[in-house]
């Protein structure tokens, strides 16, 4: 009954997505569409005080069922379940970015004109009606070469008709989404339970498809395959998992997870510490955008408690999306400043949670130690 809910959930989920859908797209122009379309946009654009209550309870709906899917890691199927929530959530808007459209438009540079994403622009195409809907206009691409090329697929397949291509790369996020949950599986269930049903995950990586997911689920498929002594295939994921964001890079060093063996284990800690690093320095020295930190899931094989442990910061970034979504954007500085404090009082609050679920079992432990020495 729980998992009926959740897909029933997620169905919504995919409804609501549109409340802020670009108002120059049009997807159909069937009675029916026009009328939910209209219906959705005014709460989104004109009522933004329901769409911010309603996306709260999005959120905290989706890390209640994330924790009941863990509690119950033993009997759920990752895959299946996996598959069913990228099938739920295949026609999802992208509601809270715009860079699914840029990934669409950079492949059409290639598929459709024929020219080099990384020496063109969308700019460059100004008869294009796709321009109308796309930000960031300005930029050639500014992805590794592993992307562009996988992006290559969806886009050929879509023959150059928006609806098709749209959908087609919405299904080969979704496809990349079901390899990290297998990939994990095939480790331990309960990690491909964690990573599937993530919250962040499902809003950032499945639902406004940012191509990290993408980079995070070949590293995890690299994982699996060093654990399976296939090395040279483990490097190969590995490498395009950094082609694709330079953040993954620090996991090419990895090795063979081994707990007999030391230099393993010590190259790894330190491999993990590097990403952990990497992260930091993007979030004081950039701007903090919250789907960098799906980049942490490629750390489950090496801290997982420390990753399921996140949940409070991960919440966090989820709701720094205030500003956008109840004040109508980042027009302002005072906003991303905004979103900024709420990340930094989320960040505080999980430390702060880390520290007591870490450190009061080591208390309790040394205390028991010392009542049985006395």
């Amino acid at each position: 009954m729980v998992t009926v809910l959740y897909f029933l959930f997620l169905g919504f989920l995919s409804m609501f997505s549109f409340v802020l859908i670009d108002p120059n797209i049009t997807f159909f122009r069937h009675p029916v569409w026009v009328t939910f379309r209209d219906a959705v946009v005014y709460i989104g654009y004109y009522r933004r005080d329901i769409t911010w209550a309603i996306f709260v309870a999005v959120v905290c709906l989706l890390f209640l069922f994330h924790r009941y899917f863990n509690r119950h890691a033993r009997q759920m199927h990752p895959v299946r379940l996996a598959l069913m929530i990228s099938i739920f959530l295949i026609i999802s808007y992208p509601l809270l970015s715009h860079d699914l459209f840029n990934y669409m438009f950079d492949a059409r540079i290639a598929t459709f004109y024929h020219q080099n994403p990384y020496l063109h622009r969308a700019l460059d195409f100004p008869a294009d009606q796709w321009v109308r809907f796309m930000h960031w206009t300005h930029r050639t691409y500014p992805y590794g070469p592993t992307f562009l090329l996988l992006s290559f697929i969806p886009s050929f397949l879509g023959l150059g008709k928006f609806l098709p291509t749209f959908l087609l790369f919405k299904a080969f996020f979704g496809f990349f989404y079901v390899l990290g949950v297998f990939s994990l599986a095939k480790i331990k269930k309960e990690w491909a339970v964690t990573f599937a049903t993530h919250p962040l995950v499902i809003i950032e990586g499945l639902v406004c498809s940012h191509n990290d997911l993408v980079a995070v689920s070949l590293v995890l498929a690299g994982w699996f395959l060093l654990t399976k002594q296939k090395s040279l295939w483990g490097r190969i994921c590995l490498v395009a998992g950094a082609g694709i964001k330079y953040t993954t890079a620090p996991f090419l060093l990895l090795m063979k997870p081994d707990s007999k063996d030391k230099r393993a284990v010590v190259i790894n800690f330190l491999v993990g510490s590097v990403q952990l690093g990497l992260l930091y320095y993007m979030a004081t020295k950039m701007e903090i955008q919250p789907w960098y930190f799906i980049t942490l899931f490629v750390l489950i094989p090496l801290w997982p408690k420390l990753v399921s442990r996140l949940w409070i910061f991960a919440a966090g970034l989820l709701f720094s999306y205030y500003p956008y979504i109840r004040l109508g954007g980042w027009d302002k500085p005072e906003k991303v400043l905004l979103k900024h404090q709420i990340i930094l009082v989320f960040f505080i609050l999980n430390a702060v949670y880390l520290v007591v679920s870490y450190g009061l079992p080591l208390l309790s432990g040394t205390r028991t130690k010392k009542g049985r020495a006395s």
